[in-house]
Formats: structure tokens, C-alpha cells, sequence
């Protein structure tokens, strides 16, 4: 079991990666969705979705018209977190219940499941997979595991006991350029595919808000966005601007920066 663990950790990413550094005007202006939110998040379409401070969850496209309003997202108190990877389905994840609720692309339920009632009983982080189904990780079981809609497991892992000499406890999970990617800050992201293999691992740690689109993984820290290019193997590094002033959330989603302050979002393109 040793040789295993020390074959999988021998795929770690430890390749020197070109970096570059950019200055404040990598960043321009866009505009300012003006109101009174206390999160947000963005698809791959520019859709923007928003939780008020009333407890309502708006959709609205890159030009601020509206496009659905969900009414009641505190039925099972706060959502730990929001998914949008597929503009048609919407996940809200309720941590503390256990339950996920699906909504449809104009923000109407279309189905919720209880992990609890699967006999699934610690799970921290989800997102939907390209097939439209669900990934968890089982922090009881120490698996990655694909579930359907009706809470049936399709696939899992070999308990991650099994395969690292120290469990990581991802935080994040991103299904992507056809591999899943699992991040833990304080030991990086794992990279397994979509058959539930260890594939390997970037050293990337202390990351907050962490997204990949387009073949770039965004992330931040210390003041810094990081933008990797997972093909080319190029990281670049933008120091956030003064003139960004304070915030509350940042995100980094299609070549643009969001960030979520006291009047609203403001939105900068990377150049």
C-alpha cells in the first residue's frame, strides 16, 4: 500500500510554470448592478444570480434584465452554497439539513433530496456533474461519490484512506475540462477523472473563491488573483487594486472580476 500512495504522490504537480505579474490596469471598469445583496454567484452564460438581504434568490443576465426570482430560499434555513455550473439547473445546498434543493433555469423546484434519508450523513460540498448528475464528497466514508437525482450512488472512490498517507478534506468540488477537481487549501486540489481515478494534484493552497472556466482556474490570495491556465501550465498574477476598494466577496468568472460591496456588484474585465 506504501508503493501505491508513493506512486499516486509522485503525480503531484511539480512543474515550474511560467508567472506573470500584471499591474492595476489589467483591470476596466465595466459597471455597477446596483442593491442590497449579501451573496452572490455567475454562470458561464454572464447570468448573475443574487441573494438579497430579503431572502430572495434573483437571476438576471449579463444586461440586468431579469430572469427568475426565487422566493423561498430559507425554507431549510441558510444555503451553505450555490452551484450554477449548468445555467439550466441550480443547486442550493443546505448543509446543516443535509438537503439539496434543484432548481429549474426560471428558478422553480424541481426536485430535493435528503442525504440523510440516503444514508449519507457528512457531506460538505456538492456541484453537478456534466452528466446533470450530483457530486459529494462523503467526508464519513472518505469517498468521492455521483449520485442521481434520487439520491442513488452511480459511481464512487476507493476510500481516500486508502490512497493518501494524509486525508485531505476538500472543501470545493469543480467538474471540469473532463476531470473533477477537489480543493482543500491547506493541501491543494485533487484531480481525479470522470471513472473516480486519482489522476493528480496542484499544489495550490490558501486559495479562496475558487472557479475554473474556460480551461483558466481562478483563485485568490493575499490580495492576489491568480488565473492558471490548466493547459498551457501558465499561472499570471494580478495584484487587486487599490480602487477596488472594500468588499465583501470576490469572484473571478468569464475574464471578469465581481465584487460584492455596501452599493451593489462591480464588475472589471481582465485585459
Amino acid at each position: 500500500m506504501k508503493n501505491l500512495k508513493s506512486i499516486l504522490f509522485s503525480l503531484c504537480f511539480c512543474a515550474s510554470v511560467a508567472t506573470y505579474a500584471q499591474s492595476d490596469s489589467a483591470f476596466q471598469f465595466i459597471k455597477t448592478i446596483k442593491g442590497d445583496f449579501s451573496y452572490f454567484s455567475v454562470d458561464n452564460l454572464d447570468n448573475i444570480y443574487l441573494f438579497s438581504n430579503n431572502n430572495q434568490l434573483k437571476k438576471i443576465k449579463a444586461n440586468g434584465d431579469s430572469v427568475a426570482v426565487f422566493n423561498d430560499v430559507k425554507r431549510y434555513g441558510n444555503p451553505s452554497s450555490i452551484d450554477v455550473t449548468n445555467p439550466l439547473k441550480t443547486l442550493l445546498y443546505y448543509k446543516n439539513y443535509s438537503t439539496v434543493v434543484m432548481l429549474d433555469r426560471f428558478l422553480s423546484v424541481r426536485n430535493t433530496i435528503n442525504f440523510r434519508n440516503k444514508n449519507i450523513f457528512a457531506v460538505k460540498t456538492i456541484t453537478l456533474s456534466y452528466d446533470n448528475n450530483i457530486w459529494l464528497f462523503d467526508d464519513q466514508d472518505f469517498k468521492l461519490k455521483k449520485i442521481n437525482e434520487e439520491g442513488g450512488v452511480l459511481m464512487e472512490t476507493t476510500d481516500w484512506r486508502m490512497l493518501f498517507d494524509t486525508v485531505p478534506s476538500p472543501i470545493q468540488i469543480i467538474d471540469a475540462d473532463n476531470f473533477v477537481y477537489l480543493y482543500d487549501p491547506e493541501k491543494g486540489f485533487y484531480i481525479f477523472d470522470y471513472y473516480g481515478s486519482f489522476k493528480n494534484r496542484l499544489n495550490f493552497l490558501n486559495w479562496t473563491n475558487v472557479e475554473i472556466n474556460g480551461n483558466i482556474l481562478y483563485g485568490f490570495s493575499n490580495n492576489i488573483l491568480y488565473s492558471y491556465q490548466l493547459k498551457s501550465l501558465i499561472i499570471k498574477e494580478y495584484k487587486l487594486p487599490e480602487f477596488f476598494g472594500k468588499f465583501s466577496s470576490i469572484k473571478a468568472m468569464n475574464g471578469e472580476v465581481y465584487l460584492l460591496n455596501e452599493k451593489g456588484i462591480d464588475i472589471y474585465k481582465i485585459k
